[in-house]
């Protein structure tokens, strides 16, 4: 990479922490050190959490067994589907639901 126009006029100066390669210079690497141990156990803690979460996640969805989802032997045509759903709002119109304290049973 190569410095800008201004740094390589001299009129910014280079910062300290940086050798002339833009590599990191060994002030830096001394500023860095005492926060090394406490970054790096942070970061594995958020990684763990992450995973955990993921798993946990994983893991609930492939209990799902999908009992409540009704699954048709056969295909049905659009005449029949709209059959089958005049039957429902019927067979729902028909069933009386008793109302106590403005919940239903």
């Amino acid at each position: 990479m190569h410095p800008t126009l201004s740094l390589h006029r001299g009129l910014l100066k280079r910062s300290s922490y940086y050798n002339p390669d833009y590599r990191t210079g060994a002030a830096l690497l001394r500023a860095r050190r005492p926060y090394l141990v406490k970054n790096t156990l942070t970061g594995i803690a958020i990684f763990g959490f992450a995973i955990g979460v993921f798993s946990f996640t994983l893991k609930a969805v492939g209990q799902e067994t999908f009992d409540d989802v009704i699954v048709p032997s056969e295909p049905q045509t659009a005449a029949q589907s709209i059959q089958h759903q005049n039957q429902s709002q019927a067979v729902k119109a028909k069933i009386p639901t008793a109302e106590v304290n403005g919940m239903r049973s």
